[in-house]
Formats: C-alpha cells, sequence, structure tokens
C-alpha cells in the first residue's frame, strides 16, 4: 500500500493528500496499531478511526479539522496532537476530549486559532497563553503536558481555583483568518513526549472575568463591580 508504513504497532499514512480516513487503513491496521500518525494530509472528518479501537497514540498533524471534529471512544488514549488545524471553538473540542478520550495526559493544539498565542495572531500574548492553559487544565485535569509543555503543580492548583473563570470567547473571523500562515510547520511528536507511559480576555456575565489585557492593572472585574 503505497504511503504506509507500518512497523510493530505503529502505523503512518503521511503526506497523502487523503481527504478522509482510508476503509483500507482500519480493515488493515485497526486491529493492532496503538500509534496512528496522519499527519500533513487533508483530513476534514475521522469517520473511519471507529475500527482503531486499542489506539494509544494519534497524531493529526497539519490537516483541515475544523470544529466539527469528531472522535470515537478511545478508551486507552493518552496522547492526542493536533497542531495546525482549523479548531477555533476550545470548550467545544474540550468538553467532547473529556468525554471520549477519558485516559488523556498528552494535548497539542498550536497553530490553532483556539490555541491563542503569536504563531496565530501578534495580537496575542503571554498572558493570553497563561490563560488558555488555565482553562485547558481546568477542563482536563489529567493532563500532564500541554502543547509540548509539563504542566506544572502551580499550574494544575491555579486551575482547580480561576479556571472555571478563563473562558476564551470563540473569536469571530472569517475563513481566511481561520487557517494559520503555512510557514509554521510542526513535528508530530517531541521527544520528551515519549515517556508518557512510565488563551482573548472577555467581560462576561454570571461567573466569567474579564481579563482584557488594556485594562488597568489587568484586575478582575466581577458581576457585583458591574
Amino acid at each position: 500500500m503505497a504511503g504506509l508504513v507500518v512497523s510493530g504497532t505503529q502505523v503512518s499514512y503521511i503526506g497523502q493528500d487523503c481527504k478522509e480516513i482510508p476503509e483500507h487503513l482500519g480493515r488493515d491496521c485497526g486491529h493492532f496499531a496503538k500509534r496512528l500518525d496522519l499527519s500533513f494530509n487533508l483530513l476534514r472528518s475521522l469517520g473511519g478511526l471507529s475500527a482503531f479501537g486499542s489506539l494509544e497514540e494519534l497524531i493529526l498533524d497539519n490537516n483541515l479539522l475544523g470544529d466539527d471534529l469528531v472522535l470515537p471512544g478511545l478508551p486507552r488514549l493518552h496522547t492526542l496532537t493536533l497542531n495546525k488545524n482549523r479548531i477555533t471553538d476550545l470548550e467545544h473540542l474540550l468538553n467532547h476530549l473529556a468525554e471520549v478520550t477519558p485516559a488523556l495526559q498528552y494535548l497539542s493544539l498550536l497553530g490553532n486559532v483556539a490555541c491563542p498565542n503569536e504563531l496565530v495572531s501578534l495580537e496575542k500574548d503571554e498572558e493570553d497563553y497563561k490563560r488558555y492553559r488555565c482553562f485547558v487544565l481546568y477542563k482536563l485535569p489529567g493532563l500532564k503536558f500541554l502543547d509540548a509543555k509539563k504542566v506544572t503543580k502551580q499550574e494544575r492548583e491555579e486551575a482547580l481555583v480561576r479556571g472555571a473563570f478563563m473562558k476564551v470567547v470563540k473569536p469571530k473571523a472569517s475563513s481566511e483568518d481561520v487557517t494559520p500562515s503555512p510557514e509554521y510547520n510542526y513535528t508530530p511528536l517531541p521527544s520528551a513526549s515519549r515517556e508518557l507511559t512510565s488563551h482573548r480576555g472577555v467581560l462576561g456575565k454570571c461567573r466569567y472575568v474579564y481579563y482584557g489585557k488594556n485594562s488597568e492593572g489587568n484586575r478582575f472585574i466581577r458581576d457585583d463591580q458591574l
């Protein structure tokens, strides 16, 4: 099968310009694959993943996956990378992952609008990214690594206290804005992640807090102060 590389339980089908997961891939490899790399394709859906029930690692970098992304239940999946796709709705994605990937420990979303940093917008800064990390860890407390960076004890504690207030509003962007600049390429997995087994402030009502970077002193403004 052209483009297919199999090494033990690791399956790679990289750079084949496929828009969906080929049926033959699941039929031939789904029963034994623990690591699946589908990076640098044109994937818009993940319908064929249901054949890969034993996956522990899934690499989907540099595809065209958006907010309609649907994963099947993958109870053993501990590593998921979605770098450089078209994901904008962070909360929707995290709610879905919490439901279908209960064992997830490593997640990377770099290069998506949902991950606010200078890779996708020069308007974003370090504070935007810190708020993003806090919200992700609030939603997925089992993570050990986020975007190739180890989760610290301090981040975990802050997520418990403030994570619920760090919600990032889905940006209202044109289709041109959703796709990050093509000059940023990501490798499927940083080497550090191989040992797993051994972000724009908002003025909200109710439980949300404003963290706008231009507010005086970056103070918290809550409902009873409005």
